[in-house]
């Protein structure tokens, strides 16, 4: 930052950005680094690690920022560099953080928190959002094997040597890239499914602002530009604010359990003795009325001689 003399350091503009080179030097990231260029302090190249356990992890990703003149008053634009399958490389990307959407743009916000917010955004689903794909999961892994090899080549000489920098600094930081281990199909159908269950919801491009708003790592949104900035939260804290987990989770064993009603066993209750005797007089007491009726008929009818006869 040899040249920055020949900035006006009262501008407000120009006094927040050297606050954050200061800042981005002294507490530097495992996950992300970012330079101005020393004839134009409004540009910043920067690379950013993909994230952990993602088909991006151990990529480099390289990009462009570019400040505006009432930086922090409004949103910079970004641009990627480096093919990652998520991003189309030199062509804005369209992200609440980015001046696609001033209206959720705090002055708060700084260089670190839009590649902290970047990061976060890159496995999300892109939802058709300007300047983002969707390509495969396999593509995505290896582009990242890629990308680790030679940094992407772009603009001037003092561009390409910011650029070439940044990736020998990163290169260091990276880790290998995870291979994925061979899986029979029918697993891996399975998985997939699962996997879709848990599937969080779309944070990326126009659907991203309410996602991106409430990260305030540099103090409160009304405050002057020129202030000093606080140490910032670490990455994954800020990280965490911006992509909000999903509560609705549905839990893997979630099929109804059928509950079976035990039967009750077929008792046979033997009747008493005294039953069957009661039983018993009880049908001699039928043929007894009966026979009387019968007498009766049969007298009435002026056979009671032939009855009395008979019994």
């Amino acid at each position: 930052m040899a040249a920055t003399g020949k900035f006006n350091r009262s501008n407000p503009a120009v006094k927040r950005i050297l606050q954050e080179v200061k800042e981005m030097q002294s507490n530097p990231s495992p996950d992300f680094m970012a330079l101005p260029l020393e004839e134009d302090i409004f540009e910043w190249q920067f690379a950013i690690l993909g994230p952990r356990d993602s088909e991006f992890e151990g990529g480099i990703y390289h990009g462009r920022i570019q400040l505006p003149s009432d930086y922090p008053f409004k949103p910079p634009s970004f641009m990627l560099l480096t093919p990652s399958g998520r991003f189309e490389t030199q062509k804005k990307i369209c992200l609440s953080i980015s001046n696609y959407h001033p209206e959720h743009w705090q002055p708060s916000w700084s260089v670190r928190t839009a590649l902290v917010a970047l990061i976060a955004f890159m496995p999300t689903n892109p939802g058709g959002a300007l300047g983002s794909l969707d390509y495969k999961k396999e593509d995505r892994r290896a582009l990242a094997i890629k990308a680790r090899e030679t940094p992407p080549k772009f603009g001037s000489p003092e561009r390409q040597r910011v650029i070439d920098e940044i990736h020998e600094q990163m290169l260091s930081k990276a880790p290998a890239v995870p291979q994925a281990p061979a899986v029979p199909q029918l697993l891996t159908n399975g998985s997939d499914e699962e996997t879709n269950k848990l599937t969080p919801p779309d944070v990326s491009g126009e659907h991203a602002g309410n996602a991106a708003e409430g990260v305030n790592t540099l103090g409160s949104s009304s405050g002057s530009a020129t202030t000093d900035l606080p140490k910032p939260d670490s990455e994954s804290e800020v990280a965490e604010n911006i992509i909000e987990p999903q509560s609705d989770v549905i839990p893997r064993d979630s099929s109804p359990r059928v509950v079976v009603a035990q039967q009750n066993p077929v008792v046979t209750i033997q009747k008493p003795k005294h039953d069957r005797l009661l039983t018993l007089a009880a049908f001699g007491l039928t043929l007894a009325i009966m026979a009387l009726v019968i007498k009766k008929f049969f007298k009435i009818n002026g056979l009671a001689g032939y009855i009395e006869g008979k019994f």
